[in-house]
């Protein structure tokens, strides 16, 4: 390394450091790190979800349709002749959202009744229909 000295003598000792080079050096790193850093990207990939904005479905009402042990049939609790029943279906099935169907029989209902009102559902245009039961003791 070259070290400046004040007069002509080279005995003599000169204890200050030329800095120049170093601070060269120094900026030339200073340059690459500059330009190379933008081009290291240590990204993750992610999916995040996407908020859309949807208008709310309203759920569609339930009929409880229910058989008791002699064959009478109650719509939502109020009893039914057949002729009724098909009338109401009819209409219930115009709804718009259409309407499910709950049919709950007692154990001991003939399985006739049960089909009869199966069938009106068909012929009244009804899509869907469940069967609700009783859950039995432990």
């Amino acid at each position: 390394m070259a070290m400046g000295s004040l007069s002509d003598n080279e005995d003599d000792f000169n204890p200050e450091i030329n800095t120049t080079p170093l601070v060269d050096v120094m900026l030339v790193l200073l340059i690459i790190f500059i330009i190379t850093i933008p081009v290291i990207n240590h990204s993750v990939n992610l999916d995040l979800p996407r908020a859309v904005s949807q208008p709310l479905e309203t759920k569609p009402d339930s009929i409880q349709v229910a058989i008791d042990a002699q064959g009478k049939v109650f719509w939502n609790g109020a009893p039914v002749n057949m002729a009724e029943l098909d009338a109401r279906i009819a209409a219930a099935s115009r709804r718009e959202p259409q309407p499910e169907l709950h049919l709950s029989a007692a154990r001991t209902t003939q399985y006739e009744s049960v089909a009869q009102v199966m069938a009106a559902a068909q012929r009244g245009g009804l899509g869907k229909m469940g069967f609700v039961t009783d859950p039995q003791p432990r």
